[in-house]
């Protein structure tokens, strides 16, 4: 039986050799016909830790290697230039923002605003 193989995004890829890819299907709906988009998440192995978040890479089927992880990176069809805001979650933006503000915290900022605005009205 031949090995699937699809074309995704790399959406997450916060563990060593673990990637979640999204692949993305155009389908036309049932009664209208308009084009809906559909998404398949879908966790694969990356053994070099090659892809980051945003490339474009193609991905096999295998057997599973582990609880989540039934696919294999074949190869990256497209690094990502620009890191895409919706794909950035949490962590990671956190860690984009600090890398930005040279390691100062949004709650700092806010409490030595205030604590600057206390000290003056009183």
């Amino acid at each position: 039986m031949a090995k699937r193989v699809e074309v995704g995004i790399v959406t997450k890829a916060g563990k060593p050799q673990f990637r979640r890819v999204e692949v993305i299907r155009m389908m036309p709906h049932g009664r209208y016909g308009k084009y809906i988009r559909h998404r398949t998440i879908c966790y694969a192995h990356d053994e070099n830790d090659e892809t980051g978040v945003g490339d474009r890479v193609e991905i096999a089927e295998s057997r599973p290697l582990s609880r989540l992880k039934r696919w294999r990176v074949v190869r990256v069809l497209e690094k990502a230039r620009v890191i895409d805001r919706r794909i950035t979650k949490g962590r990671e933006a956190e860690e984009e923002f600090q890398a930005v503000s040279g390691g100062r915290d949004i709650q700092d900022e806010a409490s030595m605003q205030e604590g600057n605005g206390t000290q003056s009205g009183s």
